[in-house]
């Protein structure tokens, strides 16, 4: 029959873990030869340079003045929108209550470049013509005197009535596979139609007034699309929620195109960001609770890329970079280095005090701490791969102090064995019962670990959430080390010779930690006829056995000694 006890059970965790070892080294591997990962965590502004940018913003119309309101919501919109996918470390700041400054570590790719300078005016108009497929422009265009003329006023936004020959005219002439045309889109007012490009799928529609403007949204996201039964459908879907107001608005909007049948390009809505359509959906229901759902041939990367845009892009100000220049590290190579230095101090402290205090279950520290630095530096050097995350001398902060924190967790669990021995139990059954008493404590102490870096991260900005996002995920690295190397290491260590036998090395023999015949734990003490009287270097373990006794042993054992001395009495009475 296979063995399944604990010996197994111990050998099976450390299997597994490292099997995610070996994972996260592949995915990290597979990642830097067949895209742009990279062995090296990626450094933030503060310790690699990079490109700082000076924005102009400028109010739609620009007949009104930047309220510093205004600036300052343009201010956290940009920071949200440059560490939407990660940490990125940037530092985005007012400059004479005027401009923005965006500071980005490294060289910015074009599209986040794009995604700063991007108007944040969003409309939803409803499609009066065209589609897919037609963004090129008609060679032999309709001459005028040929196209229809309006019957009537328009009745509503979806009325062909909007469509006038100088509009036909420009549909036609429109080029939307010239990357000029997409570059130069203007946005036009929004109570007139217009001729719009769909970039990426040569689309070209005609457009009505605006329905739904972007203001309206209260956030969206993207996932998993869901069909009515509940199940998945294996298609990634973007999910916008609506305010009251744009709850609405839209559902006015959906009875109205849900009326058209399908194939009708007024069944479609367009979603417009400066001046181009970023998606243009059918409607294939009535939306009565505000939270349609856009699904299509979306990836993984699109759909998070149309949700980025609706969430952030509820606000009225384009902006133009006035600057840009290179600028270098703030703090440079030097202070990493002083960072590294400090951390490494760090860690040979705890290992000479582990050492000393506990010789040579120290060393299961030693390792236990090298484990979780390897775990975390997988972990950032991935997230720097996947989601942008940069570090920043606070997160290097961050990871020193939780070298500290980390040993805790170990020392917490050493000293529960401890007080099991102290008990008169053997080493196989203190490291059982130990550390039944020291995960509750582990796990409670971590919980406050993260809860704190979670509040830190979602109340701060700039390098300050670095701190806290390494301090969180340090704290999980911890946990996963505890429970599947350290306590599975002590499982093993347990039915070995030298720590089962309490060599005196080995940090867990009986007699130095106070664990005579005489004290029993709990007050129990033994009759002294029974063993032998404590001598020689017993002597100092006794003292510390009766120095960590609770104040109700101490109680218990002295009526049982006072007892004991009044049954004494009575026998030489009775001589």
């Amino acid at each position: 029959m296979p063995r399944t006890g604990p010996g197994s059970a111990a050998k099976k965790t450390l299997l597994w873990l490292g099997v995610i070892f070996a994972a996260l080294a592949l995915l990290l591997g597979g990642g830097s030869m067949w895209s742009n990962a990279s062995w090296t965590p990626k450094l933030a502004l503060d310790l690699e340079g990079g490109t700082q940018m000076i924005l102009a913003p400028e109010v739609q119309g620009g007949d009104s003045e930047i309220t510093t309101e205004q600036l300052d919501q343009a201010v956290e919109i940009i920071r949200q929108r440059v560490d939407g996918s990660g940490v990125s470390e940037a530092e985005i700041s007012t400059q004479s209550n005027r401009n923005v400054v965006v500071s980005l570590p490294g060289v910015p790719d074009p599209e986040t470049r794009e995604l700063i300078q991007a108007s944040a005016n969003m409309e939803f108009r409803p499609v009066l013509a065209g589609g897919g497929g037609q963004g090129a422009a008609v060679t032999d265009p309709t001459p005028a005197e040929q196209l229809p003329t309006p019957s009537a006023e328009p009745t509503d936004a979806s009325d062909t009535n909007w469509i006038s020959p100088e509009l036909q005219t420009q549909f036609e002439t429109t080029d939307c596979l010239n990357p000029d045309t997409i570059a130069n889109a203007e946005q036009a007012p929004a109570d007139q139609p217009m001729v719009a490009c769909e970039p990426g799928t040569a689309g070209k529609y005609i457009l009505g007034p605006v329905e739904v403007p972007g203001v309206d949204i209260s956030t969206a996201s993207f996932g998993m699309a869901q069909g009515n039964n509940g199940v998945s459908t294996n298609q990634w879907a973007v999910n916008i929620e609506f305010n009251g107001e744009g709850t609405d608005k839209f559902r006015s909007v959906t009875e109205r195109l849900f009326a058209f049948p399908q194939g009708d390009p007024r069944n479609q809505f367009a979603i417009v960001l400066d001046g181009q359509i970023i998606s243009a959906p059918t409607v294939n229901a009535v939306i009565t609770d505000g939270k349609p759902q856009i699904t299509g041939n979306f990836t993984q990367e699109s759909s998070e890329a149309l949700s980025e845009q609706l969430k952030y892009g509820a606000l009225p100000i384009s902006f133009e970079i006035q600057s840009e220049q290179q600028v270098s590290a703030t703090l440079g190579s030097d202070q990493l280095k002083m960072g590294i230095i400090a951390g490494l101090i760090g860690l040979a402290l705890v290992a000479v005090y582990s050492l000393f205090q506990y010789r040579a279950l120290g060393f299961v520290t030693i390792a236990s701490l090298v484990v979780a630095g390897l775990l975390s530096y997988l972990a950032i050097a991935i997230l720097g791969w996947s989601h942008n995350y940069r570090l920043s001398l606070a997160g290097v902060a961050g990871l020193i102090v939780a070298i500290g924190q980390t040993a805790d967790s170990f020392i917490v669990y050493f000293e529960r064995i401890r007080d099991e021995l102290r008990d008169g139990r053997g080493l196989v059954s203190a490291v059982d019962n130990g550390w039944k008493r020291a995960k509750r404590t582990v796990l409670a102490s971590k919980a406050v670990n993260i809860l704190a870096a979670v509040v830190l991260y979602f109340v701060a900005v700039g390098n300050v959430r670095g701190f806290a996002f390494t301090l969180g995920l340090t704290a999980i690295a911890d946990l996963i080390v505890v429970f599947m190397f350290t306590h599975p290491t002590m499982v093993l260590l347990a039915r070995t010779k030298f720590f089962g036998d309490g060599h005196r090395f080995s940090g867990l023999d009986p007699s130095k930690l106070g664990a005579v015949p005489l004290y029993r734990g709990a007050g129990r003490l033994r009759n002294p006829s029974d063993v032998p009287a404590a001598r020689g270097k017993n002597k100092g373990a006794a003292k510390e056995a009766e120095r960590r006794m609770t104040i109700a042993e101490r109680r218990l054992a002295e009526k049982q000694e006072s007892m004991a001395g009044s049954g004494r009495s009575s026998e030489k009475d009775g001589e």
